[in-house]
Parts: C-alpha cells; structure tokens; sequence
C-alpha cells in the first residue's frame, strides 16, 4: 500500500509539473502574440502620415544609401512614412506674414528688419510678405535648402529680403529713406528678392511697408524741423506772391483808368480840333446871332474903359 500511495504520488507531482509546463508555454506565445500585434499596431499609426487639402507632401529618405529627397511630390491623401522617412509640408496657396518687432503680430520675437542708410544711420522698419511656392520646383527648392515651410519663409526669405534692404538702402540718404523715397525704395527690394528667388521655386508676389521707417529720434527731430522751415517759407512765398498779384491788379486797374482818361482827352482834343478848324468868320457870326437873346447891352465901354449907361 505504501508503494502504491508513493507511486500514485509521483504521478500526480508529474502530471502537475507537465500541466504547469504546458500551460507556462502558452501563455508565454499568448504573450508574445499580444507584444507583437501592439507594436504592429503602434508602428503602423506612427507610419501613416497625411497631406491635407491644400498642400503637397515631399517625403525625404533620412539614412541609408537611399538618402535623399523622393523625387516624388505627393498630393492630399495618406502615406506610408517609415522610420527611416521624414514628410515635409509645403502650402499650395499664398501665405502671407509680417516681420515686426510687436510681439502680437506674426512671431513674438522682435523680428523688425535693421539696415543702415548711405549716412550710416541705423534705421528698421515692418515688413508683409505675400508670397507662394512653385510646385514644379519644390524638389527642387527642398533640395537646395533642406528646409520645411516655416524655416524657409524665416530664415531664406527673411535673410533674402535683409540682405537687399541693406544694399539698397546703403546707397540712399536717410531723408529720402523716411521721406518720399521709401516706396521706391520697398519697390526696388521686391524686385531684387523676386529675381533672386524665383529661380529656386520661391515666388515673392509682394513685399508692404508696415507703418513708418523709424529713424534716429535726433534726425528726425532735425528732419521734422526742415519740414517745417520749408512749410513757412513755402508760407511766406505764397503771401508775396498773393501780394505781387494784388498789387499787379492795382497796377493793371490804375493803368487801365488812365488810358481811359487819356482816351478821352485825347477824343475832346481831336472833337474841339476839329470844330476849331471847321469854324469860319460868318459860321461865327451866325453862332453869336443863334446865342443873341435879342436885348442890346446896358453898359458900353468908350474911349478905351469909359463905361456910360
């Protein structure tokens, strides 16, 4: 009995350890399974990225012997992107921006444009930019700066609109920069960044002054002044030109009462000059005769003077 219980024993510790044993391995492939299919799941959403409507996708290989931008401009959907792959998005319309130096437009930061003018003054101003990019080119725009949207309009496009505001504005004086001359001058840092751009896909539409050019508070102060000196003498010459002319009225009517009058004179001097030359002794006669009232005289003059009544 004993070597039955004991037999009856072993078997049962064995059957145990086997069913442990069994039971252990499923679970571990239980385990496995589900490790398996959650990394599958992970990777995959991880993966899957999108072009939203309104722009296109270019997919870069980051490692490898393939490295490198796909030649492949992907439209709105979504796409496969592995570990190895990185998406950049570029806009399929205008984007317009400000460069300011408030903190409640375009960046925080203080992102005014610094450039001196033909004197050495330092001066800044705002800038807006509307600009877009050329789908055609953007491989090739990637290609050249390795760079997504937001750096390139911050740092190519900026840099490029910095480097021709200097160069132009080296060559103009500041009272042109801060006076009339600053939409010429604008106009002529559009047209240098467009050329210079263009070629790379970027396509500047346009570049607005913001605000004032802001100048050295002293030199315009001291620009302020000459706007107002010339204002009074532009005064001061309209006052004496109103005067001239007042004057030259006087003149022309003075002038004009003259010639009248001399007109005149001259019109009673020919009149009485001709009656004068018309009059003959018996025309005379019959003149007095016409006037005589038909009373002889009272008084008559006698001997040279004597008067007898």
């Amino acid at each position: 009995m004993e070597n039955d219980f004991s037999a009856i024993l072993i078997s049962a510790i064995v059957k145990i350890s086997n069913f442990f044993k069994n039971n252990l391995s499923i679970m571990k492939r239980v385990i496995l399974i589900s490790t398996l299919v959650l990394v599958t799941v992970l990777v995959g959403f991880s993966g899957c990225s999108s072009v939203p409507v309104g722009n296109v996708g270019v997919k870069v290989n980051k490692y490898g012997g393939d490295k490198g931008v796909d030649a492949q401009v992907l439209g709105v959907g979504r796409y496969w992107i592995g570990f190895n792959e990185e998406l950049y998005l570029f806009p399929t319309y205008q984007v317009n921006y400000t460069f300011t130096r408030s903190s409640s437009e375009g960046s925080p930061d203080n992102e005014e444009f610094l450039f001196q003018t033909k004197e050495g003054m330092e001066c800044s101003v705002d800038l807006g930019i509307a600009m877009h990019y050329d789908l055609d080119k953007i491989v090739k725009m990637f290609t050249t700066y390795r760079k997504g949207e937001e750096e390139i309009r911050a740092v190519v496009v900026r840099n490029a609109v910095r480097d021709a505001l200097n160069k132009i504005a080296g060559s103009m004086p500041v009272e042109s920069v801060y006076g009339s001359g600053k939409g010429l001058l604008i106009d002529s840092v559009q047209k240098v960044v467009t050329i210079n751009l263009a070629a790379t896909g970027i396509i500047l539409d346009k570049i607005s002054l913001i605000g004032s050019v802001r100048i050295p508070e002293s030199v315009q102060s001291a620009l302020n002044s000459k706007v107002q000196m010339t204002q009074e003498a532009q005064r001061v010459e309209n006052e004496v030109a109103k005067e001239m002319a007042q004057a030259n009225i006087r003149v022309a009517k003075a002038k004009g009462e003259a010639d009248a009058l001399k007109i005149q004179a001259d019109a009673e001097a020919y009149y009485n000059q001709k009656v004068s030359a018309s009059l003959t002794p018996q025309i005379v006669e019959i003149k007095r005769i016409e006037k005589w009232s038909g009373n002889y005289p009272t008084t008559y003059g006698v001997n040279g003077g004597l008067m007898i009544k």
